[in-house]
């Protein structure tokens, strides 16, 4: 086990030169590879830098770099598009889409008694540990796994073996993973790297997919003082350790702890990435810790166009809606459809307040019957827009007509909270 890159602090912003350097440099100490496949997030993770690398290893491995396989979980399949905004001038050719439903292997089960000890003995199934048969199948003596660190809602801090074990994986274990994390407590999971759902995903790494030759690529990513996104940190090993590095930075540039709660937040979604409330709820997730009771919360989402990522999931939220924890939880028990995708009961407990704060929409492609019928509050986009102009909001606190309201640019850039909900 090794860790072949490690560069990063709190004020390092590492040039495209130092980045490929750090890069190769880690290649050249991995020995000659033959074989390389190569798996980026999706485009809902753009901001990772992860296709500027993925593209720097291509550049690097020249034909050996067979396939590229975007973990897009649940996911829908990348456009042209998205992969030429995300992995610039790679040839199409080799791009694969992950199938989630049946593309898949078994590497092993989980114990259905480790998930009822880390869920504190409220589950009691196991966890398949799935990935897309491409790379059991492939012949490959390296596998890249790319992706940023960052504070995730389901897991704790995103990357690391959740790319392959879920972004790879399948429908089982995808729905049971997030459903571990929301009957565990998404509040006391965001912002930590050891969480139920990472321990599961790790004892799967470490019973099963030893095998397999992963690399791990780390990056952090934030805002310098000019709002510019910076990579402060690069991280690349194969074990636990890039990911552990790459998670005390991350809390240190992505976590902003605040000294007193919101009483008014509004988030921007940028139409290219959140055309769905299943991607745009971060902007829930991300802020919920920061926000007073009986605040508001307002969502400006001009791409925002439907619920799920597909038909079935996107049904299953306009029938059940997010009507808070414990009416998803009974849903579960009385309905089989509700049951048998427990990732969309776990999005449906994630997108709810509880009743604790107001969740205000305001969608580019929806109507105000649609999101009300969910249990979001509506309103007009053009009208907050003019109220809210982001391009004239800063990140942070502003003052709008005399009224202090709090702006997060993109939420899938970090967290916030009062500094007296968060322990520790």
């Amino acid at each position: 086990m090794s860790l072949y890159f490690s560069a990063g602090s709190e004020t390092t912003e590492l040039s495209p030169s130092e980045v490929r350097e750090g890069l190769y440099s880690a290649f050249e100490k991995l020995g000659v590879r033959r074989k390389v496949l190569a798996i980026p997030p999706d485009f809902t993770r753009f901001h990772s830098q992860a296709g500027e690398l993925t593209r720097m290893a291509w550049q690097y491995y020249g034909e050996r770099l067979t396939d590229v396989l975007p973990a897009l979980g649940t996911h829908m399949p990348m456009t042209e598009t998205e992969i030429g905004n995300m992995f610039g001038d790679m040839p199409r050719s080799l791009f694969r889409v992950h199938d989630w439903r049946s593309g898949l292997v078994t590497l092993g089960e989980v114990p259905a008694s480790y998930v009822h000890q880390q869920s504190e003995g409220k589950l009691d199934y196991c966890w398949p540990a799935q990935v897309d048969r491409l790379l059991v199948e492939g012949g490959y003596d390296l596998i890249l796994s790319l992706g940023q660190v960052v504070p995730h809602e389901v897991i704790g801090m995103a990357s690391y073996n959740k790319n392959v074990l879920v972004g790879t994986g399948g429908a089982e274990g995808i729905n049971k993973s997030h459903f571990l994390g929301a009957v565990y407590g998404m509040e006391r999971i965001m912002g930590r790297s050891d969480t139920p759902v990472r321990r599961v995903l790790n004892y799967a790494s470490d019973h099963f997919a030893r095998h397999l030759p992963i690399v791990y690529v780390q990056t952090v990513v934030a805002k310098n003082q000019q709002g510019k996104l910076v990579i402060r940190g690069l991280y690349v090993g194969d074990d636990a350790e890039c990911f552990e590095k790459a998670a005390r930075l991350s809390l240190k540039v992505n976590f902003v702890m605040l000294d007193h709660e919101l009483t008014k937040c509004v988030v921007f979604l940028d139409p290219a990435e959140f055309k769905t409330t299943w991607l745009g709820n971060k902007a829930i997730y991300r802020t919920r810790m920061a926000l007073a009771d009986d605040a508001n919360l307002i969502i400006l989402a001009p791409g925002v166009k439907q619920f799920g990522e597909d038909e079935g999931i996107d049904k299953l939220i306009r029938k059940y809606g997010y009507r808070g924890t414990p009416a998803t939880l009974e849903a579960v028990d009385r309905e089989p459809e509700m049951a048998g995708n427990l990732s969309a009961a776990a999005h449906l407990i994630h997108g709810s307040s509880e009743g604790r704060f107001h969740i205000t929409y305001c969608p580019g492609a929806m109507t105000r019957e649609e999101m009300e019928s969910v249990n979001f509050q509506y309103a007009d986009l053009r009208e907050m827009m003019a109220r809210y102009d982001p391009a004239k909001l800063a990140d942070g606190y502003n003052d709008v007509g005399g009224e202090e309201v709090f702006f997060v640019s993109n939420p899938a850039l970090g967290l916030w909270s009062y500094r007296g909900r968060f322990s520790s």
